[in-house]
């Protein structure tokens, strides 16, 4: 006769034995939790620019914008971009007297890459990406005096930041196209472009002020590998931001480093060169 202790226990072992591995009706399946690890927007960048971007249309300019965005970052690393650090990238950007459409194209840049990086379980939320409102309007230019002023501002703080300036506006390039010039890029009299937003080369003449900036004065040790190599973009714009409100055009938001480039254009078509010149030398793809 079965004791009362041995009839509970029976009925114990029969009651669990249905949740057995050997049990037909409750089958386990065990799914390996992959670790998500952080990552710094650099790293992404490197992982994944020859997939998203080809080479010459826009690479070497998302490469600046997200060399700047991790420096703004300070190489944090995450494994979450969450809405907070996207708002303060914004307003940072912002301060540095970034346009909404520059900070469009920043942000359009860094969404494609954390979309990869996503899509790869490299990060696990994203932010919510908002398109800034772009001002449409006149197109501001510097008059002579503005130049002036501007510039000598700038030359009292950095002699390569004034050289580079001088370079920006007297040939019309963008900024990431004169940071990115090589020696064997310049010539006696012409300099030619061939990492460019458009993906097209081309070759534009010197003014003989631009042909006396680009010539460093001699220095010891190993000579850089073009004549604004030692700048980088967040050091001008850090320059240009304090000599502009030095000298009383710091409330101004156009007054950034590409009204440089509408200057160019504005004293080509004034001093009587074909619109379709004009395009041909700045490298736009359309006359808008």
């Amino acid at each position: 006769m079965m004791t009362n202790e041995a009839i509970q226990e029976g009925e114990s072992s029969d009651h669990f034995s249905m949740f057995s591995s050997q049990s037909p009706k409750i089958r386990y399946t065990y799914n390996k939790i992959r670790e998500v690890k952080s990552h710094r927007v650099g790293d992404l960048f490197s992982a994944y620019r020859d997939i998203l971007w080809d080479d010459g249309r826009h690479k070497y300019n998302v490469s600046s914008f997200i060399g700047e965005i991790d420096e703004i970052l300070l190489g944090e690393r995450f494994s979450a971009f969450d809405q907070s650090t996207l708002d303060n990238l914004i307003g940072t950007l912002r301060q540095r007297g970034n346009s909404n459409a520059t900070i469009n194209r920043k942000m359009a840049a860094l969404s494609k890459l954390l979309r990869k990086a996503h899509k790869m379980g490299d990060i696990h939320s994203l932010p919510e990406f908002r398109r800034q409102k772009e001002r449409a309007g006149r197109i501001r230019f510097l008059e002579r005096d503005e130049e002036a002023r501007l510039f000598a501002a700038i030359k009292s703080r950095s002699e390569d930041a004034y050289r580079l300036s001088v370079f920006l506006v007297d040939t019309g390039c963008r900024l990431g196209e004169a940071l990115g010039l090589i020696w064997n890029d310049i010539q006696e009299h012409r300099v030619s472009f061939w990492i460019t937003k458009s993906g097209r080369s081309r070759t534009i003449p010197m003014t003989e002020r631009v042909k006396e900036v680009i010539k460093l004065p001699p220095a010891e040790g190993r000579r850089p590998k073009g004549p604004f190599t030692k700048l980088s973009q967040a050091q001008f714009r850090a320059i240009w931001n304090d000599a502009k409100a030095e000298v009383g055009l710091g409330a101004d938001d156009q007054v950034v480093p590409h009204i440089l480039r509408h200057t160019c254009a504005s004293r080509l078509v004034q001093g009587g060169i074909d619109i379709r010149r004009v395009q041909m030398w700045l490298g736009h793809q359309t006359l808008s």
